[in-house]
């Protein structure tokens, strides 16, 4: 090789070494003896190429944020001392620096990532601060069918949140597992005891079923009837027994109820078809006692009018059982033509009651002192000018008059 091969990044020897030139000087980099100066310059530039663009990959990821600062911060170490002892011919030093340019770039970023960090790690701190909360909640309430679940679905908010500092992780994590096993421990007792209340409750049913059964045949329809009330009370009483069980039993308890109800229903149809010639004479009766009510508003007899209706009764009673379905309509109209005989007597011994009235001409009496003393008194407080008192007295005196005046229409009652 008997030329030289120079460039401005490095040269080659004659006797085929290679150099590169830095900023420290000159060092050789190896031979290539084998070929021509410009191959050898050739052949370790391309090395140098190859050392560019790995640097250049580096700081695009280091830029685009693609490895962790940590990483990043040692590969440009790695990387680094290769170019620094490359056997490379190009600008070593300006790759040099552009990995040195790296370091505040991930200074900034390891900055950054602590702040989001801090961030996350506060935000975690209170969201599981807020998942302990939660749980302590449901711990002390009785939501048995919602709750397991949403404890299952916190535990798994929980797992997916960045861990705090030791102390304060362990702290809300023993909270937040004592709650779970608080409500865990009180829903195991509360269907324990749902479970011993259903059995329960199962017997007291079974017993209810079998005496309810051993009625559905009976005819004694009113003694029974009301034992099948007092069943049914016992019954809602009990409580829910298992769900299978319990619809088995309720299909034979209101089986036994239709077929005694079912019974007494048609007896009281077969009776009510008996019962209905009663009911045309009670008819007959009823109109009857109304024409009375006529006879005595028009001033007619009481005694006369009182001995009809006593005879009328008689044969109302003898008359016998109506159908169910006429009963209050019979009887309400009845009682009806009763009350007004009754109304006139008593209207009558009103009228006639000497003491009452004497009780009521002592009232219109003291009525009458005590307005003369209310408007004697409001001349007075018209002439001294108090509005206020005349106002009082006033009113006092509007309602006195009015007593007065109803006193007066008794006092009248009484003594006509």
């Amino acid at each position: 090789m008997s030329a030289q091969q120079q460039s401005e990044w490095g040269r080659v020897a004659e006797d085929g070494t290679v150099f590169v030139k830095t900023a420290a000087g000159e060092r050789a980099v190896g031979q290539y003896p084998a070929g021509t100066p410009e191959e050898a310059m050739r052949f370790f530039t391309e090395r140098y190429a190859a050392l560019e663009f790995e640097v250049g990959l580096l700081a695009q990821r280091v830029a685009a944020g693609k490895v962790s600062p940590d990483e990043g911060a040692q590969a440009v170490r790695t990387v680094r001392e290769q170019v620094s002892e490359a056997n490379a011919v190009g600008d070593l030093d300006a790759l040099v620096a552009k990995l040195d340019a790296l370091g505040p770039v991930l200074a900034a970023q390891r900055e950054a990532r602590r702040a989001e960090k801090a961030k996350a790690i506060a935000a975690s701190r209170e969201r599981k601060e807020g998942i302990v909360a939660e749980a302590e909640r449901l711990a002390e309430g009785t939501d048995w069918r919602n709750g397991a679940n949403r404890l299952r679905e916190l535990l798994e908010e929980w797992k997916a949140l960045p861990r705090l500092d030791k102390a304060a992780d362990d702290t809300l994590w023993r909270r937040f597992s004592s709650a779970r096993t608080t409500y865990t421990r009180h829903r195991k007792s509360h269907f324990a005891d749902q479970h011993e209340k259903r059995d329960a409750a199962r017997a007291v049913k079974e017993r209810l079923v079998q005496e309810a059964e051993s009625l559905a045949d009976s005819a004694d329809w009113g003694p029974t009837a009301g034992r099948f009330r007092d069943l049914m009370r016992d019954w809602k009483a009990a409580g829910p027994a298992p769900r299978d069980i319990d619809d088995k039993l309720w299909k034979r308890f209101r089986g036994a109820q239709d077929t005694f109800f079912g019974n007494r229903d048609s007896a009281n149809a077969a009776l009510d078809a008996e019962f209905a010639a009663n009911a045309v004479v009670k008819d007959a009766l009823v109109i009857e006692a109304e024409a009375l009510v006529a006879e005595l508003e028009a001033g007619g007899d009481l005694e006369a009018i009182k001995r009809s209706f006593r005879d009328l009764a008689d044969r109302w009673d003898a008359a016998g059982k109506v159908p169910r379905d006429r009963v209050k309509d019979l009887e309400g109209r009845l009682r009806k033509v009763e009350q007004a005989i009754r109304g006139v007597e008593d209207a009558q011994w009103r009228r006639s009651d000497p003491e009452k009235s004497a009780r009521a001409d002592d009232m219109v009496g003291k009525l009458q002192a005590a307005i003369s003393e209310i408007e004697s008194t409001l001349e007075q407080a018209r002439a001294a000018g108090n509005a206020k008192r005349v106002a009082e007295l006033e009113d006092n005196l509007e309602s006195r008059r009015a007593f007065l005046e109803a006193a007066r229409r008794a006092a009248q009652e009484f003594s006509g």
